[in-house]
């Protein structure tokens, strides 16, 4: 499995801990203020990333697009131009966040949503950029992107597994050192929409760390994804769920966050090795609880353990462990033996 470099102390895939993204997305509400308390409330919450989005709106949109009326509860303005606009912190703006989140001690990146935001992200020394859903069709973009030769992580929404393996060829083209994420690219996404086992295909499909960027309500669904194996797992962080803006009601509180964090670490720890064996933990049960082979009848010296004779039981003390009974039977007894008394290597031939 190909480890992804985002810094010189974070990678991701293989034995490294799951890469923890707390999206802001658009959240901010386009106050930079209310987008560094994001910051921190991210730092806080123990994420291992903070990620916002970077739009150059005339290179994504249409004129006739952002010209659209776009007038709801959640609007920043009259056309959907006015509400980008309004949302889109100005290249300036985004140094400040970037210098703000080095103070603060999380690393900031962000979705690149077009070229001109990806090169401004790339000479901006983002650790890493993200490719959104919305690009997952875009083979230019993939392309332009990959020839950069920089760390990459791509979500899978709103496509086929035929298109993310071509997502996956022409990336790996240039490089291994992407991630792909399963998502679905609904706000929120029904729980019957999840799909998480796509997170177990991905992994036998791609030798590229695995992850998966959730939408759903609350953070089941997300510690279920890393259960199966998500090395990169992304969601959207909030400071108020009635704040205004769409992405709110997916999005977890600030003490949600930092529980979804407790939750995948602890995971990682409970899931451990495939190997079954009696470990350290269990001692105290075995001595209290295991059974042991035990004489089931008074028995003298000479005489043969019949199935009848020997019982399996809680003893004090110990005996043979009662997985060596079928070994016991028909054995010669060399010394007698009591009822209930147990029985030990030894104690027949």
């Amino acid at each position: 499995m190909v480890e992804v470099k985002i810094t010189e102390d974070i990678k991701i895939g293989g034995n490294n801990p799951c890469f923890i993204i707390a999206e802001v997305g658009q959240n901010h509400q386009g106050d930079i203020e209310i987008a560094k308390k994001f910051i921190k409330a991210a730092k806080d919450a123990g994420a291992n990333c903070v990620k916002f989005q970077k739009t150059c709106l005339k290179e994504k949109f249409t004129r006739k697009y952002l010209e659209r009326p776009y007038e709801n509860p959640n609007s920043w303005g009259k056309t959907y131009g006015d509400h980008k606009t309004h949302l889109e912190f100005t290249e300036t703006q985004f140094r400040e966040l970037l210098k703000y989140a080095k103070e603060v001690g999380i690393p900031l990146a962000a979705s690149a949503m077009d070229m001109v935001s990806f090169d401004f992200l790339v000479n901006n020394k983002a650790p890493f950029i993200k490719i959104g859903s919305g690009d997952s069709n875009n083979p230019l973009f993939l392309k332009y992107a990959a020839s950069k030769n920089v760390p990459l992580i791509i979500s899978t929404g709103m496509v086929d597994k035929k298109a993310v393996k071509s997502i996956y060829d022409i990336l790996s083209t240039h490089h291994k050192q992407f991630c792909l994420l399963h998502c679905v690219s609904a706000y929120p996404v029904p729980y019957e929409d999840c799909n998480i086992k796509v997170v177990q295909d991905y992994k036998e499909s791609f030798d590229v760390p695995i992850g998966y960027s959730g939408h759903e309500v609350g953070t089941a669904v997300a510690l279920a994804a890393v259960a199966l194996g998500a090395k990169v797992l992304e969601k959207h962080i909030t400071l108020d769920r009635n704040m205004k803006g769409t992405d709110h009601v997916c999005s977890l509180t600030p003490p949600e966050f930092q529980a979804l964090v407790r939750d995948v670490r602890i995971i990682e720890t409970a899931l451990g090795t495939p190997i079954k064996k009696v470990v350290t933990s269990e001692i105290p049960c075995i001595d209290k609880l295991q059974k042991s082979l035990v004489m089931g009848s008074t028995k003298n010296k000479g005489e043969i353990l019949y199935p009848g004779d020997v019982k399996i039981k809680v003893a004090e003390p110990k005996g043979l462990n009662a997985l060596h009974f079928e070994e016991v039977i028909y054995k010669t007894l060399i010394y007698d033996k009591k009822e209930d008394e147990p029985l030990h290597e030894g104690d027949f031939c």
